[in-house]
């Protein structure tokens, strides 16, 4: 039996480091989210003094002043600046303009839909139409697709009927049950029975109401 003996350990060796000397510095960064016309805004506000006679002032008298075509070109060139330095950056994005509320006070302007037509030649507009039958069914199958469902004509023909009657997302939402039912029993692809007995036991936010307001004397108020 051969018994060894470390006479030096890694623990033992020690290094020491000076301690570092002087006042110690802090590096804080702030990143703040704001918009072109913010700073078009604050830029066009006029600035007062500091004190709080100037302060008192503003807040009394508010005084406003035109974002001129002068003032954006300066913040343009001032943003640009900042992006080439990375202090800042160019964050895109998309305006979603749902209902037209503008209106072009103090001018004899004649604009579509209300909006200037510098604005309007930067939008996009996109026509919205409801669905058909025919629609539906055609989404209903890509879903499926998409899903890696199989599903016959009959059985979309059946969901398009359930599109009309309740809605597009209660018949989305019968596709996977119906899945697990065919499985069950050993279809190939989902068939109407499926979707008739898992329509059976999901009922749409439509037929849940009706429900509720005909045996409303039966719940607690």
């Amino acid at each position: 039996m051969l018994l060894l003996i470390a006479t030096e350990f890694d623990l033992e060796a020690e290094e020491y480091v000076s301690l570092p000397k002087g006042e110690v510095h802090k590096k804080k960064e702030i990143v703040q989210d704001v918009t072109l016309h913010d700073l078009d805004a604050a830029n066009a506000r006029p600035q007062g003094g500091q004190d709080i006679l100037s302060l008192m002032g503003q807040m009394m008298k508010p005084r406003k002043t035109e974002i001129t075509d002068k003032l954006r070109q300066e913040i343009n060139k001032v943003v640009n600046r900042y992006i080439d330095e990375g202090v800042a950056e160019l964050v895109p994005g998309v305006l979603f303009i749902d209902e037209i509320l503008f209106s072009i006070i103090g001018t004899d302007m004649n604009c579509p839909h209300g909006i200037p037509i510098d604005l309007l030649d930067r939008l996009v507009i996109i026509r919205t139409q409801t669905y058909d039958v025919a629609d539906m069914i055609q989404i209903l199958a890509i879903r499926s697709s998409v899903e890696n469902l199989v599903i016959d004509d009959e059985s979309l023909a059946y969901l398009g009927d359930i599109c009309q009657r309740a809605s597009l997302r209660h018949a989305v939402q019968l596709l996977s049950p119906s899945s697990i039912v065919a499985k069950i029993k050993e279809h190939d692809k989902i068939c109407k029975e499926d979707i008739e007995e898992v329509s059976a036991l999901y009922l749409d936010a439509k037929s849940s109401a009706r429900l509720l307001q005909e045996h409303q004397e039966k719940y607690i108020a």
